[in-house]
């Protein structure tokens, strides 16, 4: 028994070796036919690694907000987000903003923020260019944002009473305006405003090839007196006291602000909420397109791919008719040439997949060296890739391989 089984292991061996070595001696034919494969493979795999860097940035610490923290506001903050589109909201008000932080009894922390972006900043050094954000904030709005204090101090109730006139910056900012010196007690101008630098942020990086560290943090009070107390996007902040008390404070900070905003019962919230999770699900319906449109796209690839190599192989069982001849005359079966005929299809459609697989993950990477983060590899898609490589062989070869395996070997003697 054994011995048989070595038997038929040598010769599938020794068929594969022929098939190897058909392969080789018709080189152009064979890389011609394992573009089409390639081209199929390397469309999805380009496409899944591009998006996989994407969701990877976001899922691996590369969060807007802090642990177990969600954030209302007016419009939604997803990245497919249609809200502007389709509604006309309110302006969520700091009246109503201290209202659900003042009523929560479930949030650790809760702070009300504002934004400006592309602003310009002075010190006695440098000045930056139109790009910086200009938050206006609370104590809350550190830890809310995932935000560390690296030296000096960070924003207090009293300051927010007081409207004091300070200033957390960013890491990049500090780096621009104070390039040779400490930037605690030193003065920046903002908007003709002077504002002393309390603290610096510890650097977080980049989130989407953006800076998160081009930015400034003011009292809330301050920033209303720069742009008005009516700001168009109040934000709340909230941070749950746990991952379990998440979706009960979630509860009771909406019911807080439909109060406060004069909601009946059963009516739709007019606010949107924002949170880690929400930014993931959004951006998996995002992209979720895309990656039909690169299956589909990659199915009609591999679709024209596999008539092509069974279009290539018919004509290569045209050409090696008397050699299928000689082989049937020393004794190959039926089964020895289908096997020979089918393997070169499946070498030949693995080459051209694994040759997709390389030039799609190096294209794909290509994201992460110009958004500046981790590189990403589509295991799950490869090993996909692989076997829809072996079906498109085994499949698109059979019919030649059928019909070389059918001819008559003396026919085939004396085919010329």
């Amino acid at each position: 028994m054994n011995e048989k089984l070595e038997n038929k292991l040598n010769a599938a061996k020794e068929l594969l070796s022929v098939s190897i070595d058909s392969v080789k001696v018709n080189k152009l034919r064979s890389i011609l036919t394992l573009t089409g494969i390639a081209i199929g493979v390397f469309s999805i795999i380009a496409v899944m690694t591009a998006i996989g860097v994407l969701q990877q940035s976001i899922e691996s610490g590369l969060n807007q907000l802090g642990a177990n923290t969600f954030q209302i506001q007016k419009y939604d903050g997803g990245i497919n987000n249609n809200d502007r589109d389709r509604v006309k909201r309110r302006d969520i008000t700091y009246d109503q903003g201290r209202v659900v932080a003042e009523k929560s009894t479930l949030a650790r922390f809760i702070g009300l923020e504002a934004w400006s972006f592309g602003d310009k900043l002075k010190s006695r050094y440098e000045e930056t260019r139109q790009d910086v954000q200009i938050a206006g904030g609370d104590y809350a709005f550190f830890p809310n944002n995932s935000y560390n204090i690296e030296f000096g101090r960070s924003i207090n109730d009293e300051d927010v009473r007081l409207e004091r006139q300070i200033v957390v910056l960013g890491k990049d900012v500090a780096k621009k305006l104070f390039p040779n010196s400490d930037p605690l007690g030193e003065t920046i101008v903002y908007k003709g405003q002077k504002f002393t630098v309390s603290g610096v942020m510890e650097a977080r990086g980049s989130n989407f090839g953006q800076s998160q560290d081009n930015l400034i943090v003011i009292p809330l009070t301050a920033f209303f007196k720069i742009h008005g107390s009516n700001v168009p996007d109040l934000h709340i902040t909230v941070m749950a006291a746990s991952a379990e008390l998440m979706e009960a404070t979630m509860d009771e900070c909406f019911g807080l602000l439909r109060t406060a905003r004069g909601l009946e019962p059963g009516e739709e919230n007019d606010f949107a909420v924002f949170s880690n999770d929400s930014m993931v699900e959004n951006f998996n319906e995002f992209t979720g397109a895309f990656k039909l449109a690169a299956a589909a796209i990659s199915f009609i690839a591999l679709l024209a791919a596999g008539i092509g190599i069974m279009n290539i192989m018919l004509v290569s069982v045209t050409e090696r008719t008397r050699e299928i001849g000689i082989r049937k005359a020393v004794g190959a079966t039926r089964p020895n040439i289908m096997f020979q005929f089918v393997s070169e299809a499946i070498i030949i459609c693995q080459i051209g997949g694994l040759a997709g697989i390389i030039l799609g993950a190096v294209a794909g990477n290509l994201v992460s060296l110009l958004m500046d983060v981790p590189a990403y590899f589509p295991y799950l898609w490869a090993i996909i890739g692989v076997v829809i490589c072996s079906l498109v062989g085994i499949v698109f070869g059979s019919y030649p391989a059928y019909k070389a395996a059918n001819l008559d070997p003396i026919a085939a003697l004396r085919y010329e």
